[in-house]
């Protein structure tokens, strides 16, 4: 079953002859479990997509469905719960609380769902022992690094039922074997059924995915499976 659906998008800001069309027309649909990658130069959309597909932006035209359900139907304070509840972020800039722990920016999502606070620093602390990150729990997000911010980032947005994860650049802060964890993680989240889509400029971590989708100034010029006969690519997604 598709999760996520894009119907025809496109998206231009400005009007007249300073307009720009960011995307065009895009058509793609991602099904549970399933791990798009999403390349291209700077400027070629990858950024506005995922905003799109998240809710955090209107297309110009098109329509978006999650879970079969169109945005464009939904309200304001509608879209904000699905994106507590079903979409998980991963933004290049972390989007951490400064004043909260790791633990804590990791189980806010849950607490502000219903979740108690215990059950929900619980499933914090298990996200962060995840990714290497238990001792670092209490530590506010100015005494981490910027890898650690980002894997902090990272358990945030898997954590709990989460049925989309939206990911720009998520290893963009790591090194390699640290890279490696975070798809790792990605990919047990995939495995519980959820879908995700994931911007990189790393041709070998977009090996990973189940499919590779090429922009260019706002256009799908191509989409492909990724070869895994070719060494330099292979990572085995058991």
């Amino acid at each position: 079953m598709s999760l996520l659906e894009l119907h025809q998008i496109s998206k231009s800001y400005g009007e007249g002859a300073t307009s720009v069309r960011a995307l065009a027309e895009i058509d793609l649909s991602v099904d549970e479990g399933h791990l798009i990658a999403v390349m291209g130069p700077s400027g070629s959309g990858k950024s506005t997509l995922l905003t799109i597909a998240g809710s955090l932006e209107e297309p110009t035209s098109g329509e978006v469905r999650i879970g079969g359900a169109a945005l464009s139907s939904l309200s304001r304070n509608d879209k904000a719960r699905l994106r507590r509840r079903t979409i998980g972020f991963v933004f290049q800039d972390f989007n951490l609380l400064p004043g909260l722990t790791a633990a804590e920016n990791v189980a806010l999502p849950l607490e502000l769902d219903g979740i108690s606070a215990r059950k929900a620093h619980q499933a914090g602390i298990a996200a962060l022992e995840q990714l290497g990150l238990a001792e670092r729990a209490d530590h506010y997000p100015d005494q981490l690094s910027g890898g650690e911010r980002q894997r902090v980032a990272i358990a945030r947005s898997v954590v709990g039922e989460r049925k989309l994860l939206l990911a720009d650049e998520p290893s963009g802060a790591l090194d390699s074997t640290n890279s490696e964890v975070v798809m790792r993680m990605i990919l047990d989240a995939c495995k519980r059924g959820v879908a995700a889509v994931v911007v990189t400029h790393d041709a070998h971590l977009a090996s990973w995915a189940d499919r590779i989708i090429f922009l260019r100034d706002g256009h799908m010029v191509d989409h492909v499976a990724p070869d895994l006969s070719d060494s330099s690519l292979a990572t085995p997604r058991a």
